[in-house]
Formats: structure tokens, C-alpha cells, sequence
């Protein structure tokens, strides 16, 4: 019997510790799904010098709107889809008139020969 109850303790132990495992997974996935920490994460990442774009900043700062405003998801897809179409094409057209202001400063600089 006492074999038994030795068996038993030791699956009991087992179990607690598999249950303390899932626990504090489950409590670090929850931290990271809060909105405090995501931007707090998210500034420390962009000193780093990748973040230093304003769409950066907008495109997280609409992100944090939209974790913290759920309701208004689903309606404002539409509108954020159509605003990164707009960014898109206008980042294209700033590219095409830098282009074009480098080829008129060159045109404009006097040729040495």
C-alpha cells in the first residue's frame, strides 16, 4: 500500500510542477499581450536606430489605438487600408521628385573640362 501512496505523491508532485510550468508561461504570454508593455517594448526597440521613420511612429501609435479601442477594429479597417494606399503612392511620388530635383541639380551644376 505504501508503494502505492509513494506512486501516487510523486504524480502529484509531477502534476504540480506542470501546473506551475503552465502557470507562469501563461502569466508571461498575458504580460506580453498588455498594451503597457507592448509600447514600452516597442520604444526601447526603436532607440535602437531602426525606428527612427515617423510611419513608424504613426503605424505604431494607430496599432496601439486599435489594441486599445477593439470595438472600433472592424470599422476602421477599411479607412487604415485606404490610408496605407495613400502613404504608399505619396512616399512614390516624394521618391520620383527626388529623382527628378537630383537630375536638375546636375543639369543646373556647371560641367568642369
Amino acid at each position: 500500500m505504501s508503494g502505492r501512496l509513494e506512486v501516487l505523491e510523486a504524480r502529484r508532485r509531477a502534476l504540480l510542477n506542470k501546473c506551475e510550468e503552465q502557470r507562469l508561461e501563461l502569466a508571461y504570454r498575458v504580460a506580453q499581450i498588455r498594451p503597457a508593455e507592448q509600447l514600452t517594448a516597442w520604444t526601447r526597440r526603436s532607440r535602437g536606430g531602426r525606428g527612427q521613420s515617423p510611419l513608424t511612429w504613426i503605424a505604431g501609435l494607430v496599432g496601439l489605438l486599435l489594441m486599445l479601442r477593439r470595438r472600433r477594429l472592424l470599422s476602421g479597417v477599411g479607412w487604415i487600408t485606404g490610408l496605407v494606399a495613400l502613404a504608399s503612392k505619396a512616399t512614390t511620388v516624394l521618391r520620383m521628385l527626388a529623382q527628378l530635383r537630383a537630375v536638375y541639380r546636375s543639369l543646373k551644376t556647371p560641367r568642369r573640362g
